[in-house]
């Protein structure tokens, strides 16, 4: 018998961590090759990691809702014989890491001295909070067992508060009485040293504790793997590019009258509900082409021009928003993009979407008119240059060129740009081609 680990696996080119969102099986289970053991996530992508062994599951070695670095040993099993393998689901050769993790036990000590605090006070795990609020535990008091002194959800299992350690935060002083900091606040626009004085006490035990409501009817829920990824994205987003909006409207009577037409036989030759996103993403594609810069990105002061057309499209379920790609989307016809777009959402909504869909997109399509919206600035997708919304199609009283008036099916088209990229003229161009393309269809366009 032998203990073999499976670890993080890698997840893109650019992942450097990920967590485990839901465990698939426990300690004491019987595994084999192929069954699934956890259900890990890493920047809006959610996938399953595979057995590649057969054996008893021993310990599972991280938190769910961990962030850990792609690498990292999250679960040990007991397997009969040497246990040598491959490793697509992370695993690693027996010697080696026992080797690791008694030199990882040694070590463990002179690590936690020599490691900085966070930055920001001390993380916790979604569960060791969960925990915490349902016991009505403050997690200042509690004193860490994990590594560099992390708390976990054991250590809020075994917490006593008769065994509260006074050592960990002296005593406050009276809050009458001002805390005196000298020379250590500095004025950053004279560069100059002042003594500081405050009249807040330094309640280090306050500064430790996780956020919790004053109003005793809040709910405090710690987010979910993909949303704290969303999070992160869309901050990296809104901080690093800056932003400019225009907008134009187009008449897609004649798009209309062709979906209409066209739909019932699409759906029995196909196998699938024909909507008016492809005709949108389409005249984008044509539109990119014509326009090359708008399907570029910023990369430390060079502008990348990407040679394929990656067209990322935003896919919602109940909680969180997904933006697979279609991969090459000038190679295909409106009903090859109408059939990627019907795949990509079907893998989103039964998460079975792979972390090559959801990789290399180089331009954003935001179908925001689903949910009836009229006008929206959408967040650029970083790192790329332009985000489009198609908003919904609404009837309105349109001029004609004689001077009367006439009913069409207009839409909204708003476009946020990188301005480090693009300015008002590419994207006045590129709206202008889009509207086009999109007027241009008529009731004997082909959709193959």
């Amino acid at each position: 018998m032998s203990i073999e680990y499976v670890k993080m696996p890698g997840l893109g080119e650019s992942v450097t961590e990920a967590s485990v969102v839901m465990w698939l099986v426990k300690p004491g289970d019987k595994v084999e090759k192929y069954d699934p053991l956890a259900e890990v996530i890493s920047d809006k992508v959610s996938t399953e990691i595979p057995s590649n062994l057969e054996g008893t599951v021993k310990e599972l070695l991280i938190e769910l809702d961990e962030d850990v670095e792609i690498g990292t040993k999250i679960m040990s099993i007991e397997v009969e014989g040497d246990g040598t393998s491959t490793e697509p689901a992370g695993t690693a050769k027996t010697e080696t890491d026992k080797e690791e993790k008694v030199t990882e036990e040694k070590s463990a000590p002179e690590e936690k001295k020599e490691k900085p605090k966070e930055k920001g006070g001390p993380r916790f795990s979604p569960a060791v909070m969960r925990l915490a609020q349902e016991n009505n535990i403050d997690l200042a008091d509690v004193v860490g067992t994990g590594k560099d002194g992390r708390i976990t959800r054991k250590d809020v299992q075994n917490y006593e508060p008769s065994k509260k350690a006074e050592k960990e935060y002296p005593q406050e002083e009276p809050k009458e009485k001002p805390v005196e900091i000298e020379s250590e606040g500095i004025i950053a626009s004279s560069g100059q040293q002042e003594e500081i004085t405050t009249t807040q006490p330094q309640d280090k035990a306050a500064q430790n504790r996780p956020y919790s409501s004053t109003d005793t009817r809040d709910e405090v829920v710690p987010a979910s793997g993909v949303r704290k990824a969303i999070a992160k994205k869309m901050v990296q987003s809104v901080t690093e590019i800056p932003h400019a909006w225009v907008m134009v409207e187009a008449d897609v009577t004649n798009i209309v009258k062709l979906r209409n037409q066209t739909k019932e036989a699409f759906y029995s030759q196909e196998g699938i509900k024909l909507s008016y996103f492809p005709f949108f993403v389409k005249a984008v594609v044509q539109a990119l082409k014509k326009n090359p810069k708008m399907n570029t990105s910023w990369d430390n002061g060079n502008i990348i021009y990407h040679k394929d057309i990656n067209v990322s499209i935003a896919v919602t379920t109940e909680d969180n928003l997904y933006v697979p790609v279609i991969h090459n989307a000038d190679k295909y016809s409106l009903a090859g993009i109408a059939s990627e777009i019907n795949r990509l959402a079907s893998d989103v909504r039964s998460n079975k979407l792979k972390s090559e869909d959801m990789q290399g997109g180089t331009f954003t399509v935001n179908n925001t008119g689903t949910l009836g919206s009229v006008q929206s600035m959408g967040i650029i997708n970083h790192p790329q240059a332009a985000i489009l919304q198609v908003e919904s199609i609404n009837k309105r009283l349109v001029p004609t060129e004689d001077g009367g008036f006439k009913t069409a099916d207009m839409i909204n088209l708003s476009l946020s740009i990188d301005h480090r990229i693009l300015d008002g003229l590419a994207a006045g161009k590129f709206l202008k081609d889009v509207k086009q393309n999109l007027e241009r269809y008529s009731n004997e366009s082909d959709l193959y």
